[in-house]
């Protein structure tokens, strides 16, 4: 399961995401764009009667950085997206 247990409502830092085929493809967190190298995981979340979905992908914000892992969830009814984790 993405996400530490206790945590499923708790928003996360707001980021603008990309999609590329449904999927993320890239997202600004803090003024900076990272690129989605690989998407590691993905999970459909019911959270306090809005549902969310949740990607956890690696990210680099430039080639030469090796890239890092982030958790990218949606608020489908709101579509909104946060980062949870880093």
């Amino acid at each position: 399961m993405l996400g530490r247990p206790g945590e499923p409502g708790r928003p996360g830092e707001p980021v603008e995401v990309w999609l590329t085929d449904g999927r993320p493809g890239r997202f600004v967190w803090r003024g900076r764009m990272y690129t989605v190298m690989l998407v590691l995981a993905h999970e459909s979340l019911p959270a306090g009667g809005a549902d969310r979905e949740c990607w956890r992908v690696e990210a680099t914000p430039l080639r030469a950085v090796p890239p890092a892992t982030y958790e990218l969830c949606r608020d489908i009814v709101a579509d909104r997206w946060s980062l949870l984790r880093v």
